[in-house]
């Protein structure tokens, strides 16, 4: 079989990513995109719309997953996958995730153009979820298609104003039970997500393709700190128990913990730190701090998590406090098939493009629909690295590298029995 000849239409491309960054919460370019609010709401019938233009068979699950197939010669037969998330966290940009479905659907219309037609059939996700921003847990749509988080545990998530997953997916009107979710065994022979690097390391060393090899498994902490409130001019120092103190001590070691472990892809972030009662003049007598821990290689995730821990043990019994650490998630790393990384470096032969080994050190949909069949990435590059911001930035010659790469990955996983 002959490689298709992939066209790209890259100015309909750049296109469809404007249009769907207006879709947004924030004035331009910023761009806010929750879960089931009204510009997600609108991104979904904005997909709807390009999916049926191209012959894609659409569907969505209880959850909100979209799915829309191109349905090969072979229809039984387990599909190829493709496709990502989305969602936008407040006041980021307009490459994270979108460049994955859209870039996908372009990919699917270059080898419809080309007349190349597949035994598999292909088919593009896009993902309910896959930023925590709402429900406070990443990658709800892709953790429930593998089985990783419940139906149960699902249904009960709350937003931050107390409405449920179960509640808001309905009224988004997503009907069925969450337990009809979860992907059969078999349901996809490969997935391979497109997406920018979110990293500074493909532009610094002028490489157009990333093959990422594993994605690093993700940690997340709740502390909670409980000391005594009082006026800030009145409780003398000997006598405190200043929570924010503790919780000062706590975000410094959580840094040294990544530091210290002797390896460059352990990484760790205290994101979140809210601080009771909240005034200048008043004694901090509750904190809660939301810890961030990755690694590609487990046993280091969780050593630097258990050094976190100590961490908070120790401070909290110096300081006279009451303390507590719950585990949001913790979950384990994913390497991509080598299978998958052959036919992206076959992809990048063929377009005399230049391909760089590399580790996700952000975690993706395909973290766990590695758990479902074999699984790769392909990055591409993103202005200085920069991403969940506003100016996140990747050339249109860039992404139109990408869904290239990725057209000819789908075409070669195609030709595998």
């Amino acid at each position: 079989m002959s490689r298709p000849n992939i066209k790209i239409d890259l100015p309909r491309l750049s296109g469809e990513l404007e249009l769907l960054a207006r879709l947004s919460d924030a004035e331009p370019p910023a761009v806010t995109r929750i879960l089931f609010t009204e510009p997600d709401l609108q991104a979904r019938a904005f997909f709807r719309g390009l999916f049926a233009d191209a012959g894609l068979v659409v569907r969505e699950d209880p959850a909100g997953n979209l799915f829309a197939r191109w349905i090969g010669s072979e229809p039984n037969w387990p599909a190829l996958g493709t496709g990502s998330h989305t969602d936008a966290i407040p006041f980021s940009g307009m490459y994270d995730g979108t460049v994955g479905v859209l870039g996908g659907l372009e990919a699917i219309r270059a080898l419809q153009r080309s007349g190349w037609k597949p035994r598999r059939s292909i088919e593009l996700l896009l993902f309910t979820s896959e930023e925590p921003t709402r429900f406070g847990i990443g990658c709800i749509g892709s953790r429930l298609l593998s089985g990783s988080l419940s139906p149960e545990s699902a249904a009960v998530l709350k937003d931050n104003i107390g409405a449920t997953f179960d509640e808001v997916r309905r009224r988004a009107g997503c009907s069925g039970e969450l337990s009809a979710v979860q992907l059969r065994e078999g349901s996809y022979a490969a997935f391979v997500e497109l997406h920018i690097e979110q990293g500074p390391l493909l532009e610094q060393e002028g490489i157009p393709i990333g093959a990422v090899t594993a994605i690093a498994a993700p940690a997340a902490l709740r502390v909670r700190l409980e000391g005594e409130g009082g006026h800030a001019g009145a409780v003398l120092m000997p006598q405190r128990k200043d929570a924010l103190c503790a919780a000062a001590e706590i975000v410094l070691a959580v840094e040294k913990a990544a530091r210290d472990s002797g390896r460059l892809d352990t990484v760790a972030t205290t994101g979140i730190c809210q601080v009771h009662p909240g005034a200048c003049n008043s004694i901090p007598s509750r904190v809660i701090l939301e810890i961030d821990i990755r690694d590609t290689d487990l046993a280091a995730r969780d050593r630097a998590v258990e050094l976190v821990r100590q961490a908070v043990a120790q401070g909290a019994a110096r300081r006279g406090l009451d303390a507590g650490v719950e585990r949001i998630n913790a979950d384990p790393p994913a390497t991509a098939d080598p299978a998958i990384v052959n036919a992206i470096q076959f992809a990048c032969r063929e377009l005399n493009l230049a391909c760089k080994m590399m580790v996700s050190r952000a975690y993706h949909d395909s973290l766990f629909m590695a758990r479902l069949c074999l699984t790769g990435m392909i990055f591409i590059p993103c202005r200085a690295g920069v991403s969940h911001r506003p100016d996140e930035y990747s050339s249109p010659d860039a992404i139109g590298r990408g869904v290239e790469v990725l057209a000819l990955t789908l075409a070669e996983l195609d030709r595998a029995e």
